[in-house]
């Protein structure tokens, strides 16, 4: 493996790791947490995850505007942005059902997999269940939808 090769890794590493520390310091990891900021009909809604969005919004929006001056990333040889630009029912599909899991589960998948370092049995059955709808999606129901 080459040196540019090892310091993606490292680089990469570093970066999930402040992002895993960043969820569980701002209570990301705790689906109660979540679902109560979600479920805004309760009467009990819990406006302390929009900080958390807020401050990603702060975080994100600098890094975009550097990525489009830049002619290149760091440390690759081209930005990997998608192609597709239009909304459409794939999109929307999967929107839907991303959200719905969320809302029911209280996770998404990078809280998720940061989770699993508390070694929840919840936390194992949502990520091992997430990871059957991947491949069950790309092994089966890819091809059965249109492109």
């Amino acid at each position: 493996m080459n040196r540019l090769a090892s310091l993606r890794i490292v680089v990469a590493l570093l970066a999930g790791a402040l992002f895993g520390f960043g969820l569980s310091l701002s209570g990301m990891l705790d689906p109660a947490r979540v679902i109560g900021f979600l479920n805004l009909a309760s009467g009990h809604w819990d406006p302390s995850l929009s900080f958390v969005l807020g401050g990603a919004v702060l975080v994100a929006v600098p890094g975009v505007m550097l990525q489009r001056r830049l002619r290149r990333p760091l440390l690759d040889d081209s930005f990997h942005l998608p192609e597709k630009a239009e909304i459409d029912g794939r999109l929307l599909a999967g929107s839907a059902l991303f959200g719905a899991g969320w809302g029911l589960a209280g996770f998404c998948p990078g809280p998720a997999v940061s989770g699993l370092l508390m070694g929840l049995v919840p936390v194992f059955l949502f990520v091992a269940a997430m990871a059957a709808g991947m491949m069950l999606h790309d092994r089966v129901i890819s091809g059965m939808l249109p492109r």
